[in-house]
């Protein structure tokens, strides 16, 4: 009796390696040509929307007028000194509100989520927080905080940018804090028995095993969260810090054109495009994770 044939089974007994078959060769072979295509004729539907916008516009009564008004090449090349240094103010205070925003999001979740009774005053806090600062304006909390709080005059004076970052900090946290709530309360039960039962803390339970399932789970949200609140620090300039758009503002009055304003908003749109692309890649990324490929 002959033993199996080595090229069925391998080199050394290993398993053959897989080998596509004919069908699916093909199938192969029509979806490259299915997404070639696809890709053609989205670029030329692309290009010939652009070219009729183009032409709508240019042939358009005022675009002269409107052209002079909000794409001056001249008032651009004036005003970019000032809104581009009121654009790193933007930064500065986007930097210390994410900080902020995290720990105290993170730690207002904890709070709604703490099991027990002793600790109903501390989730009862938590969630009144959270109701009034999501539904209070961010304008109002600006003006609250920036105008209220130094009135007490048991601050130290602090530079406007301070107060607008606080804003910020207590009116995003709120919406942060849900966003990681509903993170921790999807990680399966099971996960924090199977972690309890290993001999870990309530503290290291949370820590090390429910809150990283967590934040995958709503990184996504979490991102949609960090490119509003890139959008609204340019809020803070109703407390008259020169930001972008207040410079943008002065730039305007100085000059008798609207282009300062077109600036900052297409100098945030550049901050904004990374994020945004990068929070529709995790998107994806977490869809293909969780439907193993297929696009519902």
């Amino acid at each position: 009796m002959t033993g199996p044939d080595p090229a069925a089974t391998g080199v050394a007994g290993n398993p053959p390696a897989w080998v596509p078959s004919s069908i699916e060769v093909e199938r192969r072979a029509y979806r490259r040509r299915q997404t070639g295509t696809s890709v053609l004729i989205a670029a030329a539907s692309t290009l010939v929307f652009a070219v009729a916008i183009w032409v709508l516009v240019i042939r358009s009564p005022g675009w002269e007028q409107v052209q002079d008004f909000f794409f001056n090449r001249d008032a651009l090349i004036a005003a970019w000194p000032r809104v581009f240094e009121g654009l790193l103010l933007n930064l500065r205070v986007l930097f210390f509100a994410v900080i902020g925003v995290a720990i105290l999001g993170l730690l207002l979740a904890a709070a709604r989520t703490i099991r027990g009774p002793i600790f109903f005053p501390l989730r009862f806090l938590a969630a009144a927080y959270t109701d009034v600062f999501r539904g209070t304006p961010l304008l109002i909390v600006l003006y609250l905080v920036g105008f209220g709080l130094p009135g007490l005059q048991i601050f130290p004076r602090m530079p406007m940018e301070f107060w607008g970052t606080i804003a910020l900090i207590l009116t995003y946290s709120a919406y942060v804090s849900e966003v990681l709530r509903a993170g921790i309360e999807a990680v399966h039960p099971s996960q924090r028995m199977a972690a309890r039962s290993l001999g870990l803390s309530h503290t290291k339970t949370m820590r090390l095993v429910v809150l990283p399932q967590a934040v995958r789970k709503v990184t996504p949200a979490l991102m949609n969260d960090l490119v509003a609140m890139q959008k609204d620090v340019g809020l803070i300039s109703v407390l008259g810090a020169v930001d972008a758009v207040r410079a943008a503002q002065i730039e305007t009055s100085a000059l008798f054109n609207f282009t300062p304003y077109v600036l900052a908003g297409l100098l945030f749109v550049a901050i904004a495009f990374p994020l945004i692309r990068v929070t529709d890649w995790l998107t994806a990324r977490q869809r293909r994770r969780e439907q193993l490929g297929a696009v519902v």
